[in-house]
């Protein structure tokens, strides 16, 4: 028995949950999210989100869990929203936005403009003396996830001085540099 699909999600006030054709949406001050589920029975009874499986397949077993853990995740940022932080390290690495776009200048020659899906806003914080930060905030974890692990991609953190772009509190590890 999966100990995550067991679990009941509860659904706090100002969220609707609407269960039909193998489809779940989750509606709430935020936005709207939809997934497809399959083989597995969603009950929505006073309040809580139960799911169960029909028999002990593994396939069955293993999407117990993860349609469990994606609803949770839809209920949630629907009512209160996800939020990832990257910080630029290094000198000279900056970050402006102008709406939805995105410029990076993080050690190319040209800036990196990067257009962000209107779902998520974007913030970019510049302080004199600390590293920028960028705040995406959107209610997709998924599309948050995704964006800023391209914006990541762009200049990967190095394990000899840890310059590049990294999520705020992510741990790198550091390599000895060369010894004389």
């Amino acid at each position: 028995m999966s100990r995550i699909g067991k679990n009941p999600i509860t659904v706090p006030e100002g969220v609707t949950l609407e269960i039909k054709d193998n489809l779940i949406t989750a509606k709430g001050k935020l936005g709207e999210l939809t997934q497809e589920y399959s083989g597995i029975k969603i009950k929505l009874e006073d309040g809580t989100v139960t799911l169960e499986r029909a028999s002990d397949k593994k396939d069955l077993r293993a999407k117990h869990g993860l349609y469990r853990a994606l609803i949770a995740n839809m209920i949630e940022g629907v009512s209160k929203g996800w939020t990832k932080e990257l910080e630029m390290v290094g000198v000279g690495y900056r970050a402006s936005n102008q709406g939805q776009k995105l410029d990076l200048a993080v050690g190319f020659s040209h800036n990196i403009v990067l257009d962000i899906a209107p779902e998520v806003k974007i913030e970019t914080i510049s302080e004199k003396g600390k590293n920028p930060i960028i705040k995406l905030t959107s209610f997709d974890k998924q599309l948050v996830g995704q964006v800023a692990a391209k914006i990541r991609g762009f200049r990967r953190p190095e394990p000899y001085k840890g310059k590049g772009i990294k999520f705020v509190g992510e741990e790198i590890r550091r390599k000895a540099g060369k010894s004389a």
